[in-house]
């Protein structure tokens, strides 16, 4: 039982790093093998990808700020975890469960390509699996807990990215 307990404490701790900073500390451990020099085979891929990530880093702007003001305007929590006020179904959450997560995602990988980074799109899939893993099953039995039936028909709707 022990390690089991163990496996729960890192967990809780990363539960309290608000998402857009797991994204932010994830590009920034790319950065740090980026500027150690630490060589990836493939490199070379990242040439002409200035203006398509410019164009990504837009696109995932607008959606996590629009999905972030959908959850303002019904003055509902982003926090992981925590008791929302309202289920949102509107807007882009007619299409994906977590555009703010689709947003950060997009406008990260935009970053990287607009910067010709590749080390932290070689890590971003971490972060991905950390919210589908571990954040996104909280706030999904937290949703399923206050809203029910509800929350499941639109579950069943929409998925759970694109």
């Amino acid at each position: 039982m022990q390690g089991r307990h163990a496996i729960r404490n890192p967990i809780r701790f990363l539960m309290h790093i608000p998402v857009p900073w797991v994204f932010v500390l994830t590009y920034l451990a790319g950065l740090v093998l980026e500027r150690i020099g630490v060589p990836f085979k493939g490199s070379t891929l990242v040439h002409g990808t200035g203006a398509i990530g410019g164009v990504l880093f837009g696109v995932g702007v607008i959606i996590a700020g629009w999905a972030q003001w959908l959850f303002r305007k019904v003055h509902t929590t982003t926090v992981p975890g925590q008791r929302s006020a309202s289920l949102v179904t509107s807007g882009p959450y007619r299409f994906t469960r977590n555009p703010m997560y689709v947003g950060l995602t997009l406008a990260y990988l935009g970053e990287a390509g607009m910067l010709r980074q590749v080390w932290p799109v070689v890590l971003l899939p971490l972060t991905i699996a950390y919210l589908n893993w571990i954040v996104i099953p909280v706030e999904e039995a937290r949703l399923v807990e206050v809203f029910g039936e509800e929350y499941e028909q639109y579950r069943s709707r929409v998925r759970r990215w694109v």
